[in-house]
């Protein structure tokens, strides 16, 4: 019986989030599954990914990335409208910049959204497998 295994990385620092950043780039996201609860000053997205982290990387996951205490967020070149639109989350980087930090979630076609926070905190917390 082969085993199942579900990853939850949590991020407090850079390494941490590099590691995040590791196990989601090439992630397909769809406009719909991107969530902004501002009062509760958490960012949501759902992703479709490989598991880069084990020798199953040709499994596709459904995983959550959660990033909490965001403060403010910001889009570029992403039609918020249009909630079919596939997204591939290439890389999650930061700066520092005086008080905040910017976390960069970049996509294909030079499309990002920008979370500014005064701490990291992300988890990434796999759900389900996707059947084929």
């Amino acid at each position: 019986m082969e085993k199942k295994y579900l990853a939850k990385i949590i991020a407090i620092d850079k390494e941490g989030l590099q590691m995040i950043s590791a196990c989601t780039a090439g992630a397909k996201v769809l406009v719909a599954n991107i969530k902004y609860l501002k009062s509760n000053k958490v960012f949501l997205l759902s992703v479709e990914r490989s598991k880069n982290e084990t020798s199953q990387e040709d499994k596709k996951i459904i995983s959550i990335l959660r990033f909490d205490y965001i403060d403010f967020v910001k889009s570029k070149k992403i039609d918020q409208k249009n909630e079919e639109l596939s997204l591939e989350l290439i890389a999650i980087d930061y700066l520092k910049n005086k008080d905040n930090y910017e976390i960069n979630l970049i996509f294909d076609n030079n499309s990002q959204i920008t979370l500014i926070t005064e701490t990291i905190e992300a988890r990434l917390e796999d759900q389900n497998e996707v059947k084929d």
